[in-house]
């Protein structure tokens, strides 16, 4: 197949999965680099070519994808079967891999994560009590990420690591709980940034912390401190119905502003909510209107996620508008002691009119700016800056009406404990 008839092939594969509503599997055809390979040949049949179309996926899509590939794969070959089979008897299979990169920087990229970062997610670990080895010991965790007969010993009884923290954390039991933080052969401290985060990933990994719950909880304070300095945990699969999480690094501000939206809906444990984000993490950079009308959805389903929380009503009919006016009398969010005749309260209604009605704005602009129209050879349509605009507003408003949400809650909270007494 040459390259003319791909192109082909995969518009047309990208037209039947958009029109069936398969919109991830459509992204990544749409989107990434393609190139069909004859791997194989089959005598049955009279013979027949087996062909393999790989999609060059960046490293950190790739991971980000993790057990949704398979499914990505299958959902994309039924239809590269359903255009190419029948016409030319041979066998196509789809294959996301990740496209190979190089660079310059990538060898020193390992040391960027500050000391005192590491040092403020080791302290509060302590003061949570945070046993790091979790439902297993010292040995049994450290060996899943060093090989222990590889480190020297410290005692000279034992010839290996593996030797001397069986004997003082297992047999003996005179190490101090919390020895590892401090100990120089496993580089927390101030080795490459890929170690300290890999092992804030075993901490939560199901096998050493099967609690879910205790594993998300950590996973916020882990990145409470990261994503200020471009790292973040994410969950990437589950395993036995629990997360399993990975480490990236946050390149841009767009990611960042995503990571702080992932934070309020892990907060307010809203699905519809991590839906959305997805879609935002996948379109700022290469699907503006998407992002932008996905900002919206976002204000939209916070709006929706509290308003049922707090008991409230709402109809099918409400719009946007009529959301966020709902939430602004449920959670007062003008202050108290600030009268309606007072100039701050119109300034601060003003402010959440315009962060609402920013997305509102641009999600039309989506429409006036999207394929389709016939446009001259001059036209740009919107770029991936209105995007991060769109997204900052929504995730700022979202973030704020979330805030006062938990705020209000332990008003409430305290007011009952204070009737108590």
């Amino acid at each position: 197949m040459d390259d003319k008839q791909l192109e082909t092939t995969l518009a047309t594969v990208h037209a039947l999965l958009q029109a069936e509503g398969v919109e991830e599997a459509a992204h990544i055809v749409r989107t990434y680099p393609a190139r069909a390979d004859l791997t194989g040949y089959d005598n049955w049949n009279g013979g027949t070519d087996l062909w393999q179309v790989s999609f060059q996926v960046p490293a950190t899509e790739y991971a980000r994808l993790a057990v949704r590939r398979e499914q990505l794969e299958t959902q994309i070959t039924a239809r590269l079967k359903t255009l190419l089979e029948d016409e030319t008897g041979d066998w196509y299979a789809a294959k996301i891999v990740p496209a190979r990169e190089l660079r310059k920087e990538w060898r020193s990229e390992a040391s960027n994560l500050p000391k005192q970062v590491r040092l403020n997610v080791i302290d509060g670990l302590r003061l949570e009590n945070v046993t790091w080895y979790g439902k297993l010991d010292d040995v049994e965790f450290l060996s899943r990420l060093y090989d222990l007969k590889q480190l020297p010993s410290t005692d000279d009884r034992f010839k290996d690591a593996a030797g001397d923290i069986w004997q003082h954390c297992v047999n003996n039991n005179d190490w101090d709980r919390d020895w590892v933080y401090v100990d120089r052969r496993f580089q927390l401290e101030d080795g490459p940034a890929d170690l300290f985060l890999r092992f804030l990933c075993e901490i939560v990994h199901p096998v050493v912390r099967p609690d879910r719950d205790e594993a998300i909880k950590l996973v916020a304070h882990f990145n409470d401190q990261l994503r200020p300095v471009g790292w973040e945990i994410m969950e990437v699969e589950l395993i036995a119905g629990r997360p399993r999480f990975a480490y990236r690094s946050l390149s841009n501000v767009g990611q960042r502003v995503v990571s702080r939206a992932r934070t309020v809906t892990d907060a307010l444990d809203a699905g519809a909510m991590a839906k959305a984000i997805e879609r935002l993490e996948r379109a700022i950079e290469t699907d503006p209107a998407l992002a932008i009308g996905t900002a919206k959805e976002l204000v939209e389903s916070c709006c929706k996620t509290i308003l049922v929380k707090k008991g409230i009503e709402v109809g099918k009919s409400d719009d946007l508008g009529d959301l966020t006016k709902k939430l602004s009398k449920e959670l007062r969010l003008v202050p108290e002691g600030v009268t309606d005749e007072t100039k701050g309260a119109e300034n601060i209604r003003s402010i959440l009119r315009n962060l609402t009605q920013l997305t509102n704005h641009l999600a039309q602009l989506r429409g006036l700016y999207g394929t389709g129209h016939g446009r001259d050879g001059k036209h740009r349509g919107l770029q991936p800056r209105h995007a991060r605009l769109a997204v900052a507003s929504a995730v700022a408003f979202i973030d704020f009406v979330a805030e006062t949400y938990k705020h209000r809650e332990q008003e409430a909270q305290q007011s009952k404990r204070s009737e108590r007494k």
